[in-house]
């Protein structure tokens, strides 16, 4: 009687957030609120400014993080071999993505600085180029990766049972990719425009649902066949799906068209393509390389020292994960307000701005940092009752929070600079950090220091986040971004004065 009625319990609390996240995207989809409205009346200096701009991407990562963990704990109902593949199938499938998602980050330089000057046509018209060139590339990684899937995970050494799983996952993954291409895009072009607000209620209500169909798909209820880790990637697909729907719903919406001219700007630009690719591709290579050699450091060196090594790494990576996502949101926040001034020609604004951000980061990342210490046992205790995990997990932690402040100082410039359009700059010193100081770093301390264990890897990974922290301050601070000119090539618009809300 017990468990009928938590099930019960269960049923009605999923189905009520599916409701609640339809109904508030519909919602959504007309609102004519303030919303849809931005902030030109305010200083944009102040730390209200930057933290009204900042607060829906910090909920959005935040959010994004925990409907992660969520996913993963359902699918750890469904055994070992289950959990197992669920963390190396969807780490294979965001290499492709990592790309395209660091990619379309430039779509925010672009959209920023166009608002700046004036060209607000010219935003829309960059959005629908990265929607084009989005689909066109998954469309080919999906007809490349598909196919050869069994072969990547096999050549990992993973166990039958646990490939056939991957592979499942794997591909919807590829699928939901092509879909997702939307949401990014969107999330690009509602932060450049600084309507940040629109992608945190669009994401949320994806991730309630996300986590509705997967209860439903995954164990099968109401009806629905038991589907498994096919079920958590269907899930998945369907949330995205759902928050591009009202991405899509609204950047096609009377407001943003009045505006922007959304509607009417779906005409192809190769110079637009060449804008975003020139500014984009740096950046796409350099989130791709972290995210492959974090891999490394996860799957491949920390690996060599047994199972409680690994779970230790998962651990503590979880911790830091969840506490870098706050400074991840104030740093594309930055990337829009920089980008904007830039288009406004008040480069000195984006010191202002970019001083404004760090201390906030700084301030939140050290006490991360102090908490990381001081409760280093009880958090890793919290994961695991394995006492070797907890011993690994301890000392790792230590290097976690030696390297806080400097992951903070490392986003925020990264941030700053990629408004500026500085994104050669930012691959080639995530490039050095991440394949010599990590992986080679890595490799050598763990081939010549073996009695370190776990932490020889962890030591590489925090001197490199160190590095690549300064070397991004040094950048910012020899303002050799100010150099930069995006729009060299085209005559200044006159802004144009909206003062009709409607066409």
């Amino acid at each position: 009687m017990l468990k009928a009625t938590k099930d019960e319990i269960a049923r009605a609390y999923f189905v009520g957030l599916t409701i609640i996240g339809v109904v508030t995207g519909f919602k959504l989809m007309t609102d004519q609120s303030s919303l849809l409205s931005s902030s030109d009346g305010e200083d944009p200096t102040t730390l209200r400014y930057m933290l009204k701009l900042a607060a829906p991407m910090v909920v959005t990562t935040i959010s994004f993080t925990v409907m992660q963990f969520v996913d993963r704990f359902m699918v750890s109902r469904l055994g070992t071999d289950a959990l197992a593949a669920i963390l190396p199938a969807g780490f294979v499938s965001f290499i492709p993505g990592g790309f395209a998602i660091g990619a379309i980050t430039s779509l925010n330089t672009f959209v920023s600085q166009s608002l700046g000057r004036g060209d607000k046509r010219d935003c829309s018209n960059y959005f629908w180029q990265a929607i084009y060139m989005g689909i066109v590339y998954f469309l080919a990684v999906v007809a490349i990766m598909w196919p050869t899937a069994p072969w990547i995970f096999k050549m990992m050494g993973h166990p039958d049972a646990v490939v056939g799983m991957e592979v499942i996952y794997f591909r919807i993954m590829l699928y939901a990719h092509i879909i997702a291409v939307i949401n990014w895009s969107s999330g690009q072009f509602f932060m450049g425009i600084h309507r940040p607000i629109i992608t945190m209620c669009a994401s949320l209500c994806g991730q309630v649902v996300n986590v509705a169909a997967n209860y439903v798909l995954i164990f099968g209820k109401f009806g629905f066949p038991e589907m498994g880790i096919a079920g958590a990637g269907w899930g998945t697909f369907i949330g995205i799906a759902v928050s591009a729907c009202v991405n899509m719903s609204l950047y096609l919406s009377g407001n943003i068209n009045a505006t922007f001219k959304s509607r009417r700007t779906l005409n192809i630009d190769f110079s637009k393509m060449y804008d975003l690719l020139k500014v984009g591709l740096p950046a796409g290579f350099g989130l791709m390389v972290n995210v492959a050699f974090w891999g490394v450091v996860l799957f491949g060196l920390v690996g060599k020292f047994g199972t409680e090594s690994l779970a230790a790494t998962s651990a503590v990576l979880s911790y830091t994960n969840l506490s870098i996502m706050p400074v991840v949101g104030i740093s594309m926040a930055l990337a829009a307000a920089v980008g904007k001034t830039i288009g406004q020609g008040q480069k000195k604004i984006a010191i202002k701005q970019s001083r404004v951000c760090l201390k906030v980061a700084l301030i939140y990342m050290g006490l991360v940092g102090i908490c990381f210490f001081v409760f280093r046992k009880p958090l890793m205790a919290f994961w695991s009752s394995d006492e070797k995990v907890v011993e690994a997990g301890v000392k790792i932690l230590i290097c976690a929070a030696i390297y806080q402040v400097f992951h903070a100082t490392r986003t925020i410039y990264g941030g700053a600079l990629q408004g500026a359009g500085d994104t050669v700059w930012l691959a080639m010193v995530s490039a050095v950090g991440a394949v010599l100081i990590l992986g080679l770093g890595g490799w050598l301390i763990a081939k010549f220091f073996p009695s370190l264990g776990a932490l020889g890897p962890w030591i590489a990974a925090t001197v490199s986040i160190i590095a690549v922290g300064l070397a991004n301050r040094w950048r910012f601070k020899s303002k050799k971004w100010m150099d930069i000119e995006l729009f060299k090539r085209r005559a200044v618009s006159v802004p144009i004065q909206n003062g009709a809300a409607v066409e």
